[in-house]
């Protein structure tokens, strides 16, 4: 059982995490949701779609301009509070890094710290135990936040995931985090190359055999795009293949931005699994 905000999901219950950017310059949507207003629409489309969780980030992964806590917060918490006003029950989520803008969020209403950086900052971690938050423990190949990849080598790149996200979870437990409010995440691209994230989705099994919720973070990253060699706006397909392989594999949480098509492709995945029955039932039955 995963217990997030108001919601509760079963084991084998697929959760959407839909992508809010609240950048000028984030690398999918390049400032759409940079405003208010078109942010909350966003919220309200992915809300409709089947999104059961909102992730809010005032800061893009990627290198670029510099970004204090103070602008981060700026663009994070009072958006946070709009949104808890609007959607009492939703569950949002703020990637971010940094345990100061942890806080504030989660005392404007936010439900889990979605920590992309493996834990950089370990103060993270006890503000999400301090304010009942959950916490996403991310493996970054203990990369510095907004840095990309470089000469990147592993023995083995699933045994240094597991050994990584599994220590920052029971660290996070000891502090006083609830291990049903916890999930572990491979971090696609984050301190990895494409073949070690390709190696990360194939071996997923071994993460979700942990019994912890496994959270994906897929959308149209790098490692998809290097394998089909597609821009940005053309990685749609892979990226829903790769979600369709990770829920073959035992993934609970889904973190995207094509919320429809992604409900979609895990609905069809529940239904062969035998975990969802069909939507309708009427062929060779008359």
């Amino acid at each position: 059982m995963l217990r997030l905000g108001r919601r509760e999901f079963d084991a084998h219950e697929p959760v959407i995490m839909a992508i809010v950017n609240r950048t000028p310059d984030s690398f999918y949507d390049r400032g759409a949701t940079f405003r208010d207003e078109p942010a909350l629409s966003r919220v309200e489309q992915a809300v409709a779609e089947g999104a059961a969780i909102i992730d809010i980030g005032g800061v893009k992964a990627g290198p670029g301009e510099e970004v204090s806590a103070e602008e981060e917060a700026r663009r994070t918490v009072g958006f946070v509070a709009e949104v808890r006003r609007r959607h009492p029950d939703v569950v949002i989520s703020v990637d971010t890094w940094r345990h100061d803008v942890g806080a504030a969020v989660c005392e404007a209403g936010a439900d889990v710290l979605n920590d992309a950086w493996g834990g950089v900052d370990p103060k993270l971690a006890e503000v999400a135990a301090r304010c009942g938050a959950g916490l996403v423990c991310t493996h970054a190949g203990g990369a510095e936040p907004r840095t990309r990849p470089h000469r990147v080598a592993y023995d083995d790149v699933m045994a240094d995931i597991l050994r990584v996200t599994l220590a920052l979870a029971e660290r996070a437990v000891g502090l006083g985090v609830r291990r049903d409010g916890i999930m572990i995440d491979p971090g696609h691209d984050f301190g990895k190359n494409t073949r070690h994230s390709l190696e990360a989705t194939r071996r997923l099994g071994e993460m979700t055999e942990t019994g912890w919720p496994v959270l994906v973070s897929l959308s149209n990253k790098d490692f998809v795009g290097e394998t089909l060699d597609k821009p940005v706006k053309e990685r749609v397909l892979g990226t829903l293949a790769t979600t369709a392989v990770s829920a073959w594999l035992g993934a609970q949480v889904y973190r995207v931005h094509e919320v429809a098509e992604t409900k979609q492709v895990l609905d069809m995945v529940a239904s062969i699994a035998g975990h969802r029955p069909p939507a309708v039932a009427r062929r060779g039955l008359a």
